[in-house]
């Protein structure tokens, strides 16, 4: 995978549903860090401690083609995240922790691009 005429590694694409946005992540840059960086609020109340996971994000495809959960990120969405016992867990990852290698589509709720700076 390049990026067309550049010779370079083409960077992952994120599709962010329902709002259809998409985030191309820098290496080592977590989801929610590319949202920021891109200009989207992304839905957080810690802003990436992993200790709030409100900026959590079920995954609609590409799981594989994200970082594995470290122990932090699994106690809280074990832990922290409400309702818990009637989610799988399985699909869902906090944005202040998960770094995509490839592309990934994901559903977040409140993702909204902010507002223009006006001159």
């Amino acid at each position: 995978m390049t990026e067309e005429g550049s010779g370079r590694p083409r960077r992952p694409l994120v599709r962010v549903e329902p709002i259809g946005a998409d985030l191309t992540p820098e290496p080592g840059e977590t989801i929610i860090e590319a949202a920021w960086r891109l200009g989207y609020h992304w839905p957080t109340v810690c802003h990436g401690q992993a200790t709030c996971t409100v900026c959590h994000f079920e995954v609609l495809g590409g799981a594989e083609h994200l970082t594995p959960a470290d122990d932090e990120e699994t106690d809280a969405l074990e832990n922290r995240l409400p309702g818990t016992r009637r989610r799988d867990l399985t699909r869902l990852r906090l944005a202040c922790r998960a770094c995509a290698t490839g592309d990934v589509a994901v559903r977040k709720k409140g993702v909204r691009r902010l507002a223009e700076k006006e001159s």
